[in-house]
């Protein structure tokens, strides 16, 4: 069974770019800290489809996520003959998590029009 699962810290901006064949990749990398907490590890996410422009448009560097899916392991030559290889996740699911690093997680209050009505004028 090929399941992992990761939460983290996005690493990376979103990159977002389409196959030949038209299909929408994300790619983005998560950091996460290990038990001891002084050192993380990096994990490069690749998401497909409705999910990758998803990831694109909410995902920013720090943003904390959780993801699950499954290992992918590339091989192929480079231009100068060298062996070449990488371990991916791609997503099943990409998670967006209230906590973040760095950054203000704390929700922007919506505007109120003016003559609206607020919970101050609710009798109850």
């Amino acid at each position: 069974m090929n399941i992992v699962a990761i939460v983290g810290n996005v690493a990376s901006d979103p990159e977002l770019r389409h196959t030949q064949g038209g299909k929408a990749v994300c790619e983005f990398r998560v950091a996460v800290s290990r038990t001891n907490g002084s050192e993380a590890d990096f994990f490069t996410i690749i998401a497909w489809e409705r999910q990758a422009e998803i990831c694109n448009e909410y995902l920013t560097k720090g943003r904390r996520v959780a993801v699950d899916g499954r290992l992918q392991h590339s091989t192929w030559e480079s231009k100068t003959g060298e062996k070449r290889s990488k371990v991916e996740i791609v997503a099943n699911r990409v998670h967006l998590l209230s906590g973040q690093t760095g950054v203000d997680a704390t929700p922007k209050p919506e505007p109120v029009a003016a003559g609206a009505n607020t919970d101050e004028d609710i009798p109850f």
